[in-house]
């Protein structure tokens, strides 16, 4: 795994020599732009808007535009002027209770490795954290942009995940949502019943990107089929539930999901005692 950034971690006179790795990957699929007649790939150029002339990427610089139509050019200089010593730190400024913290706030996590000399600090930072329940709260500077981020212990390692400043989250009151609706008893108690038939613990690995999968099956199909085109099957799309129908959906739900569990149940009982074969 290669580091994409390195720096160090800051707060108080402490400094603690880190690099920054990807915590997530997304294998995303990728596809083409082609021309329809030949399948020949379709190529984007970069053209100047004032001539239609392309421009090669030696001339190409970084501009904001302040009035319509002018422009103020920055260089990599400048983006560094803004604040140097955060260009290479982690700064932390305060260090708050995880419970406080809205999670809509993160939203993309790092791994933090400690570089030489910095395993004892490292440890140190971690441990307090873990044992104090509190997460930092600290300002970096990546590329071009400052970003808000918490650093936190995670399976051994300080994560640092990015978060949204206060600003950057949407206001609900934008929202139609129902404020005071008339629920009954006994709508919210199978509601309640419900919830507690599917609760179950945090297993990730059982969760997989069925979309990406299933549009791979398209893609082989289509590979095997020699480009010829594949009879599309029909789709339901799923219907509202409806108010009046609400008490009975719940029950269905109820009795699917205990006849679900109980197959589920039934399953594994057999994984562990399979049945023996006559002599």
């Amino acid at each position: 795994m290669r580091a994409i950034w390195k720096g160090s971690i800051s707060f108080g006179l402490v400094n603690i020599p880190i690099a920054l790795y990807p915590a997530t990957r997304r294998e995303e699929l990728k596809f083409r732009l082609l021309r329809r007649s030949d399948l020949s790939p379709v190529n984007y150029k970069r053209v100047a808007e004032k001539d239609g002339k392309e421009v090669p990427w030696d001339q190409i610089v970084k501009g904001y535009e302040y009035e319509k139509g002018k422009y103020v050019v920055l260089k990599d200089e400048d983006f560094e002027r803004v604040d140097l010593e955060a260009t290479q730190t982690v700064d932390i400024q305060d260090f708050v209770d995880v419970d406080e913290i809205d999670p809509m706030f993160f939203y993309k996590p790092y791994y933090l490795e400690p570089q030489k000399g910095g395993d004892k600090a490292y440890a140190l930072l971690r441990d307090a954290l873990k044992d104090s329940n509190r997460v930092g709260i600290a300002k970096v500077v990546i590329k071009t942009r400052q970003y808000l981020a918490g650093v936190k212990p995670e399976d051994g390692a300080l994560v640092l995940e990015l978060m949204h400043f206060a600003d950057e989250l949407a206001d609900t009151e934008k929202l139609h949502v129902p404020k005071k609706v008339e629920v009954g008893k006994r709508e919210m108690n199978m509601a309640k019943s419900l919830i507690d038939s599917m609760s179950s613990k945090w297993e990730p690995e059982k969760y997989r990107d069925d979309y990406r999968e299933a549009l791979m099956e398209v893609i082989e199909e289509k590979v095997g089929a020699g480009g010829k085109e594949i009879e599309e099957k029909p789709r339901k799309a799923p219907k509202p539930t409806k108010v009046i129908d609400l008490v009975s959906v719940l029950q269905k739900s109820l009795e699917q999901t205990g006849a679900k569990k109980k197959t589920t149940a039934k399953s594994r009982r057999k994984q562990k005692h399979p049945a023996k074969k006559a002599a």
